[in-house]
């Protein structure tokens, strides 16, 4: 296993962390168990959740994602061997079911968030809190283009970093992150931190693959020059870039196939660019999936790349991509595909 340094703190995560939003869903407590054993016994040392979780978000799941990593924590006794990730869900009417529905980046909501979270985890701390995405309307979950609104209403920045800031004193929270955030948000949180002598933005987690490569714009730059990079989810986009999907296949237990909300990354022109990918490993003899994930763990920017399954002999191949090195004829092949069809599923 691989491990870099989670922003500029003393913490190091494994490169693959292993992400949880299908516990309480598609696995049962049972199951995600094993993956976490599993996860634990190669080195992955860095797991992510949300209060949201499992997803698709409903009523009667909510919690259980991780409900189920604090009964894996009390029964295993590992809480010290791992850094834990959860979210703190922003605002949208799309959740009645997460306090009313009135849930927003103020300190009301962030602080019973928190400490919901930490009864369903069975654990006196986060390692590390995010921002699940922005109390202000901007431009995130696949919507391109800013269109300025009057959000006055939304919370300031400053005040949901002073309440993060008051987690971190009071031993709830040793760093925190920021998800599904734009250039302009990343970097005024990180001056507000230097201005005020706030905690600092440790990670971004935001969506990073073959098939939305829109990170690289203005994000990747930050990431590097402050230290603050990026935790990739939806590597794999649902699992098209597996290949599973193509030529109208649905396999009955696909995420694709049990959720039409998924269909982020299934147009017809995600699909082509998919083919032309999943044809460039073959050649090269790589499986379609491990090539996906090897070349997102492999971009400079990236913390930690967050790997899914919903079955161990998915997990198992995600992290069989570790050991994986692209040569420069498939990295050129990828480049290749991409300038021809560049963020087909943004």
């Amino acid at each position: 296993m691989q491990y870099r340094r989670l922003g500029r703190s003393d913490i190091d995560v494994s490169a693959l962390c292993l992400g949880t939003m299908t516990f309480g869903q598609q696995n049962t407590e049972s199951e995600a168990h094993a993956q976490l054993d599993l996860a634990l016994a190669v080195g992955i040392n860095f797991i992510d959740t949300a209060e949201m979780y499992p997803v698709p978000p409903l009523a009667e799941t909510q919690g259980l994602t991780e409900t189920y990593i604090g009964t894996w924590f009390k029964s295993r006794g590992c809480r010290d061997r791992v850094v834990l990730a959860t979210k703190v869900a922003g605002p949208g009417d799309w959740l009645p079911h997460i306090r009313g529905g009135k849930n927003r980046l103020d300190r009301p909501n962030i602080e019973a968030a928190i400490d919901a979270s930490l009864k369903r985890l069975q654990t006196d701390w986060i390692d590390l809190y995010q921002l699940h995405w922005p109390d202000r309307r901007t431009n995130f979950f696949g919507k391109l283009g800013y269109e300025p609104v009057d959000d006055s209403d939304s919370v300031p920045l400053l005040e949901t970093l002073e309440v993060l800031a008051d987690l971190v004193k009071a031993g709830k929270v040793r760093q925190i992150g920021v998800s599904n955030e734009t250039p302009w948000g990343l970097m005024r949180y990180l001056a507000l931190a230097e201005k005020h002598d706030l905690p600092r933005m440790v990670s971004i987690q935001n969506p990073y693959n073959l098939l939305n490569r829109s990170f690289e714009v203005g994000l990747a730059e930050i990431a590097i020059r402050e230290q603050c990079g990026l935790l990739a989810y939806s590597p794999l986009a649902f699992g098209m870039l597996s290949g599973k999907y193509l030529n109208g296949r649905r396999p009955a237990d696909g995420r694709i196939t049990l959720f039409e909300r998924f269909s982020r990354y299934s147009n017809s022109e995600a699909e082509r660019a998919t083919a032309e990918y999943v044809a460039l490993a073959e050649l090269h003899g790589l499986d379609p999936a491990q090539m996906a994930l090897a070349w997102v763990t492999s971009r400079p920017f990236v913390t930690a790349n967050i790997i899914g399954a919903t079955t161990l002999t998915q997990l198992e191949s995600n992290i069989g991509s570790l050991d994986l090195t692209l040569d420069d004829a498939v990295i050129a092949g990828i480049e290749s595909i991409h300038t021809k069809q560049p963020n087909p599923a943004p």
